[in-house]
Formats: C-alpha cells, structure tokens, sequence
C-alpha cells in the first residue's frame, strides 16, 4: 500500500476497475480530476500533496452534503440520488480526518460561550472561530453555528 493519498487513490482506482466496481471508480476518477484542475489553476505553484489532496475530497464532501440536502427536498423522486451521494460521502469521509462528535462539540460551545464577556447572540462568530481553531476542520462549521445560537440563545 502507497504512503500517500496519490497513490492510495491510484490503486484504489486499479482495484475497483478490476472488480468491475464503476461506482468507486469514477468517484476516484472525480476525485483525480479534481486535483488536477487544482494543478493546472493559474497561479498554482505549490506541490500536489496530501495536505491538498485532502482539502479536494473535502471540498467534495462538503458539495455532497448541500447536494444531499437539495435532493432531500425533493422528496422521493430523489431516493436513489441520495444514496449514491451517502455513498460517495461516505467513501470521502474514510479518508478525512474524523469529525468531533455533537456531544463533544456542544460542550466546546458552552465552555466558549461561559468564557464570553456577555452573552450576547452576535458573538456567535467568536465561538465559531474558538472552537474552528481548536478542532480545525474536524468541526462541522454548520452544527458550531446551531450549537453556539443556540447557547447564546439561552444565556
């Protein structure tokens, strides 16, 4: 197995083509083209590693769950949409860093939020910024929201 997620991704790709899994297939393949059009954006200088191979399938993650959330919407029409998107995030989370879970979150927020001078709802953004530079990308951004409107909302 490659140490890097390049290599990961090509021999996942070799595996799945092999076993006839088209599914995953052109997922990696979405993936690949993502980070290449990331390579050949103007004013690209850096190196293609797994720092920014990771933020692509992020990135993808992230489109994925507003996708998910439109198609949801929709009602049944959109059922089979909907589970190929949970697959496709899914697949995109077994490579992420994993996410903080709600319970650890939600006592983040308040102990960011007891730390505040008021408690005032406009200082949902300096909770969102404590707790986004303590957990990094492993908070979902939209559930800090929530979690410190919520909080203030109280207090």
């Amino acid at each position: 197995m490659s140490t890097n997620l390049e290599g990961q991704l090509r021999e996942q790709l070799t595996a799945s083509i092999k076993a006839k899994d088209m599914r995953t297939a052109n997922l990696i393949r979405m993936i690949n083209t993502k980070v290449m059009e990331r390579r050949t954006a103007k004013g690209f200088t850096g190196t293609v590693d797994d720092a920014l191979i990771l933020d692509v399938i992020s990135a993808y993650k992230k489109s994925m769950e507003k996708a998910k959330q439109e198609f949801a919407a929709a009602g049944d029409r959109a059922k089979d949409q909907i589970a190929e998107i949970d697959f496709e995030i899914g697949w995109c989370a077994g490579f992420l860093p994993k996410q903080v879970d709600e319970a650890e979150l939600r006592a983040a927020v308040e102990k960011a939020v007891a730390e505040l001078p008021q408690k005032d709802p406009k200082m949902a953004g300096r909770v969102i910024g404590a707790i986004k530079k303590q957990y990094g990308d492993r908070a979902d951004a939209q559930l800090v929201k929530k979690l410190a409107e919520e909080t203030l909302a109280k207090g």
